[in-house]
């Protein structure tokens, strides 16, 4: 069995992500710990008109702005929903980066297309590494644009809605019985991640703070081979007897499962 401290370990993305092919690559700078996760509903029908657009218009101008992205992601079981995650480090940071990106002439510029795209952006999450060496290292580098490789891979986010903030109890029962479990039975974990509660320092992007979650990414070669192979940990008996019971102690309600396909140009793949 793992021990917690071989359970952070096991957390490292730089470590767990695939070697990259020869095609013309783009740094990414390293993330930060706070992050946003954000499901945007895309106009229905627009979804694969919005990616290219994004892609190229709003990916090296964030990082460059201090807020890296660190994937984006169509959501396999919502044609029109569109999922991605970026980074800052420190809400002040991301007061500021926001604050320059959305008064600026990048955004000045594409707005006018962007927006009716967009027929909901409010889906955020505002997050923070649930322990010290939870969170996302930095991914090797992404593909340049109009170089990008599909990913062979689906990304996969799970979000535990619980009854009290994290820290009492569930990132330590999540770090010490539910990780090591996960990994022995081949869901390795990316990274682990709280809601953020400090206030939202940009105000003009809502973001869904009322919410006590806790939140981690996996990645699987399709939906399917995650699926089985949390079949198999569900069903053994080592989750039953030590996690199954204790973890609906902890839910408020069922925990959300999102299935995402890396684009071609995201880090996290």
């Amino acid at each position: 069995m793992l021990t917690r401290r071989h359970a952070i370990a096991a957390l490292s993305l730089a470590a767990a992500l695939p070697a990259w092919s020869l095609a013309a690559q783009v740094a990414v700078p390293a993330p930060g710990p706070v992050v946003e996760l954000r499901q945007y509903k895309i106009v229905h029908g627009r979804r694969e008109e919005f990616i290219p657009f994004f892609e190229r218009e709003f990916v090296e101008t964030q990082d460059s702005a201090g807020m890296p992205l660190i994937g984006q992601f169509r959501d396999l079981d919502d044609a029109d929903r569109f999922v991605w995650l970026r980074s800052f480090s420190d809400m002040a940071e991301r007061q500021r980066a926001l604050t320059d990106f959305y008064t600026g002439p990048v955004w000045k510029a594409h707005r006018d297309r962007a927006n009716p795209m967009l027929d909901d952006n409010d889906n955020v999450l505002l997050l923070k590494p649930a322990s010290p060496g939870s969170g996302f290292e930095a991914p090797p580098p992404r593909p340049a644009p109009g170089t990008g490789l599909q990913a062979r891979s689906v990304v996969v986010v799970n979000i535990h809605y619980l009854w009290k903030d994290p820290g009492e109890g569930f990132s330590a029962f999540f770090l010490s019985r539910m990780a090591p479990r996960l990994s022995a039975g081949g869901i390795p974990v990316l990274g682990a991640y709280v809601t953020e509660t400090s206030p939202n320092t940009f105000p003009r992007l809502p973001v869904r703070q009322s919410e006590k979650v806790f939140v981690w990414f996996t990645r699987a070669p399709d939906a399917a081979h995650y699926k089985a192979a949390w079949g198999r940990v569900n069903s053994s008996r080592a989750w039953k007897e030590s996690v199954a019971s204790a973890l609906a102690d902890y839910e408020e309600r069922a925990a959300q499962t999102l299935y995402l396909s890396p684009t071609a140009r995201s880090a996290l793949r």
